[in-house]
């Protein structure tokens, strides 16, 4: 669950989905897909640490979040020709005001270039 009690469905692509399911095979984790030491999920700081120190393994020098994800997978959407309904739809949206944030971050990304 995440912000607003809704499950978020995403898809996977054909590389991410093979080593999803060696690491299930490896893991066998029970309760969560990735669990902390004891078994329970992982804490919010775990998360936002080890994606910290995986950016700036990468070379990356901008500030990565968890939702820096979520925006650069409704970009790519929208790069791709994704309808904007579902985009809404994909990320959970009540509002299709709330998606159009992406078309104007978007445009404004496009403008710079």
């Amino acid at each position: 669950m995440s912000k607003g009690k809704k499950d978020r469905i995403v898809p996977l692509g054909r590389n991410t989905s093979l080593v999803l399911t060696r690491y299930l095979e490896k893991y066998n984790p029970e309760e969560y897909i990735f669990e902390g030491i004891k078994g329970d999920k992982y804490a919010v700081t775990s998360i936002q640490k080890f994606i910290k120190v995986n950016a700036k393994k990468a070379g990356i020098q901008k500030t990565v979040t968890p939702h820096t994800f979520r925006h650069s997978f409704a970009t790519h959407l929208l790069e791709s020709g994704v309808n904007l309904r579902h985009i809404q739809y994909i990320l959970g949206h009540s509002s299709p005001k709330t998606t159009q944030v992406y078309t104007h971050l978007y445009s404004k990304s496009v403008r710079n270039n």
